[in-house]
């Protein structure tokens, strides 16, 4: 699975969108929080890290990820980014919340 996620910039490719974080890699990338609906995804968060996994499954923006779903379904989507620095994650997480209304979290 995949899904197409714009950036102001440049439209980043990533894996998933996924239920459960079981299908996640433990690696660096950047992830995005999506709200599943009928009518399409929709991102309610962006974030970077060098353990994406962990930092999804142990995140404190899990109540604003809940509260901003609208009846959709959390998934989770993952840009893996091996061999980039966290400056350079940072730079794509920008990019994103630059081209994307995103209700949770800030850069």
């Amino acid at each position: 699975m995949a899904i197409t996620i714009p950036g102001k910039s440049k439209d980043y490719n990533f894996e998933g969108p996924y239920r459960l974080t079981t299908s996640l890699n433990d690696l660096s990338g950047v992830y995005a929080i999506i709200s599943a609906r009928n009518n399409g995804n929709f991102i309610i968060d962006v974030g970077e890290s060098s353990a994406v996994k962990t930092r999804i499954e142990n995140h404190d923006r899990k109540d604003c990820w809940e509260r901003n779903r609208q009846s959709g379904e959390v998934k989770y989507a993952v840009y893996y980014t091996p061999g980039l620095t966290q400056e350079e994650r940072r730079k794509i997480e920008k990019d994103i919340r630059d081209k994307n209304v995103i209700p949770c979290g800030s850069q």
